[in-house]
């Protein structure tokens, strides 16, 4: 099994939280790799480079998007079939990405957001979380969740 990484937008590949959460994924047995949008300034553009990746996977695989890379994960995976999805602080119902309606009928999907959040609402993950009845779990933290990196490691060996 494979976990997929999608950082966000100012964020790059293997940062501090993908390192930590990718750390975490190998450990419950997870195979773990992190695509690099570094350059690509469009949300759908990122979109289209995880669908390329993904057309080749030939493993079962989860995908772990965060901000950016949460509405990237959210996206692709309407069109293949992740085992889960599992999102940080996503950047849904952003104005400018070319999705503003998501699939409510995707399985095991958990989010998880700061309380604190400044830059992604928290209102938004409420709003998906309520039409997909997904898992949503509010906590302390702001948008980069460094603060409670714990708590975000506990809900992904729980997820």
């Amino acid at each position: 099994m494979k976990a997929i990484f999608s950082h966000g937008k100012e964020s790059g590949p293997w940062g501090s939280k993908i390192k930590r959460l990718g750390g975490t994924a190998e450990q419950l047995g997870f195979s773990v790799d992190s695509i690099d949008y570094t350059g690509i300034v469009s949300p759908d553009k990122r979109v289209d480079k995880l669908c390329d990746y993904l057309a080749d996977e030939i493993e079962p695989f989860v995908l772990v998007g965060s901000s950016m890379g949460g509405y990237v994960s959210l996206v692709a995976a309407e069109r293949f079939a992740p085992i889960g999805i599992f999102l940080l602080a996503p950047a849904l119902y952003i104005d400018g990405y070319l999705h503003q309606q998501y699939k409510a009928d995707l399985t095991n999907v958990e989010i998880v957001h700061g309380w604190s959040d400044d830059i992604i609402p928290v209102a938004n993950s409420i709003r998906f979380a309520s039409l997909a009845k997904s898992g949503l779990h509010l906590i302390e933290g702001d948008h980069r969740l460094n603060s409670s990196i714990s708590a975000v490691e506990d809900y992904l060996k729980v997820f």
